[in-house]
């Protein structure tokens, strides 16, 4: 698990991280080892000549221990850092290709929202899991076993005696420490999670709540989460003192009875001296050992969700696609039809759009729109013919499909980083210019301005308001520049006047537009409108025409002016 989540390519630059915490460590066991040899041999008034080595000997392990610890600290944050890094890509690859039609997909499930926000944190902790539990424990064994090998040179009982104190504290108490915190991570996960969906449901439902008389009822169930979830967590807090507790009765008793064996056995005072101070920092080494294993409980679930993830994703065609996307695209869907399990999402859609076409989708909730555009992007596998500029999807190269064929939908997602950052990643080589041009299409320029950090600020998905984050995916998508784009609900979480003003800057472009929207004042400027009902095409045609005559999208109109002059009181007669 843990090789497939690091990958061969960083296993050098992990094995130089190891070696240097192994050196340093060893380093202060040998700094240990030679000081008390120096205090010991000192007292016996021996020539000058006689400490001078082993002064030369405490100087240079001094020196050495606190380089090769920071040369460990160094590499070994380089090297996770390193694999992290190449592990998101390894990961949102894997993503891309479960939910590749071509490439046996799973499904547009594969790239939902909640999904990659699950991966991101997954992925994150593997930087843990080799900081606080690879490196620690290799480094811990490989110093204990040092130890034991010295100590077994100048005394083979007491070298015994270590080497049963060195498996107690760095596998006996490890094991310990691993079978508690499974059932306390357990509890505390469960905890965190009751106490998460209680929150929000106060946090979320306060009107609702304070409607019904039920806020004070939630409140106090929300208090009662809080509580179980701090149980659980001073229980943990118990568990890893009473590791600690045992750790450093380990070490003590370890050094004792070293002392006890070399006393026993006639050994002089100076061997009996480094014996026991060896004993007693070699296990203070390994002692970490068991912390080690408890974090790693705690973050294995998420290193065997990555490694699921990235055996299960179907491999890249061996055999690259030779036809190449037309440069301006027209999209075509004859007689698609697409389910989630028995759900009908579309039924025999034939739909047309020649390149440079604006196109609206409306419809009720549920209607099929953003499968539909699902469909157009190759993103949700369906039956029927799907083509791009007169060819099936597979026809081409994914990579060009995903280029040509663009947009904002409604899982998209905004990555923990600055913003300069999250629009980049539609273009890396975009200039300032093109960065500022797509946030003021996107109207997001005055707000990025106003920031104290301006471009460079930190975002994070949960951390904006709806309609920063709709701009922000919008400046993302207009900065990709595709030939064909794809909308879903752009204008969502802005106000009426900014979103129609939105809606109909884009309308205006050159390329083609396919927009999913419940808002009709803008769609004016759209060359078609198609109106969907469980899946089927009621009606297609421009705005003023399917206002003129009776039907679902009359309806949907009428209701939207009603609403819209109800809501600046405006009365109709």
């Amino acid at each position: 698990m843990i090789a497939r989540v690091i990958g061969r390519r960083h296993m050098a630059a992990l094995a130089w991280a190891v070696a240097a915490g192994v050196g340093g460590e060893l380093s202060a066991v040998g700094l240990t080892a030679c000081a008390a040899w120096l205090i010991a041999r000192a007292g016996q008034q021996p020539p000058l000549s006689a400490l001078a080595l082993a002064i030369v000997g405490v100087r240079a392990f001094a020196l050495f221990r606190g380089g090769l610890r920071y040369v460990e600290r160094l590499t070994g944050h380089d090297a996770a850092l390193r694999v992290l890094a190449d592990l998101r890509v390894r990961t949102y690859d894997a993503l891309r290709r479960s939910a590749d039609p071509s490439l046996g997909a799973v499904g547009a499930g594969g790239r939902d929202a909640d999904l990659v926000q699950r991966m991101v944190a997954d992925v994150e902790s593997v930087q843990d899991l080799l900081l606080r539990c690879l490196l620690p424990a290799m480094v811990s064994w490989a110093v204990g076993l040092a130890a034991v090998v010295l100590s077994v040179v100048l005394l083979p009982a007491a070298g015994a005696v270590l080497a049963a104190g060195i498996v107690l504290a760095g596998a006996a108490l490890p094991a310990v420490a691993a079978l508690a915190s499974r059932a306390g991570a357990r509890r505390v996960a469960a905890a965190r999670s009751d106490l998460a969906v209680r929150g929000l449901d106060v946090a979320r439902g306060a009107t609702d709540l304070a409607a019904f008389g039920a806020t004070e009822r939630f409140v106090t169930r929300a208090e009662e989460a809080a509580a179980r979830l701090e149980r659980a967590e001073r229980r943990s807090a118990a568990v890893e003192a009473t590791m600690n507790a045992l750790g450093t009765a380990v070490q003590g008793l370890t050094a004792l009875a070293v002392l006890w064996v070399a006393r026993r056995h006639g050994a002089d005072a100076v061997p009996v001296t480094v014996l026991t101070l060896t004993a007693l920092v070699a296990v203070e080494a390994v002692v970490p050992v068991a912390d080690a294993a408890r974090r790693f409980v705690e973050l294995r679930p998420a290193a065997r969700r990555v490694t699921a993830l990235l055996a299960s994703a179907p491999p890249e065609p061996a055999v690259a696609r030779r036809a190449r996307v037309p440069a301006r695209p027209g999209i075509e869907l004859a007689g698609v039809r697409a389910a989630y399990g028995r759900a009908v999402a579309l039924d025999g859609v034939d739909l047309r759009v020649p390149f440079g076409r604006k196109v609206a989708i409306v419809g009720a909730s549920g209607a099929g729109k953003s499968t539909l555009l699902g469909v157009l992007a190759g993103e949700t596998r369906a039956r029927g013919a799907v083509l791009l500029g007169g060819a099936p999807l597979d026809a081409y190269d994914a990579a060009d499909v995903r280029a040509a064929v663009r947009g904002l939908t409604q899982d998209a997602h905004v990555f923990t980083a600055s913003i300069r950052a999250n629009l980049a990643l539609a273009r890396p080589d975009a200039s300032a210019a093109d960065l500022e041009a797509a946030a003021r299409r996107a109207g997001l320029l005055g707000w990025i301005r106003s920031l104290p950090d301006a471009w460079d600020t930190p975002v994070a998905n949960d951390g904006l308001s709806g309609g920063q984050r709709q701009r922000l995916l919008l400046a993302r998508a207009l900065l990709a520049d595709p030939p064909v784009l794809l909308l879903d609900e752009p204008a969502e979480g802005l106000d009426l006047p900014a979103a129609d003003r939105l809606v109909t800057d884009v309308l205006g472009d050159e390329r083609t537009v396919v927009l999913v929207t419940h808002r009709l004042a803008p769609l004016k400027a759209a060359d078609e409108i198609v109106v969907l009902d469980r899946g089927r095409i009621l009606q297609r045609g421009p705005h003023d025409a399917l206002a003129a005559v009776r039907g679902p999208y009359r309806d949907l109109w009428e209701a939207e002016r009603l609403h819209t002059d109800h809501s600046v009181g405006v009365k109709t007669w």
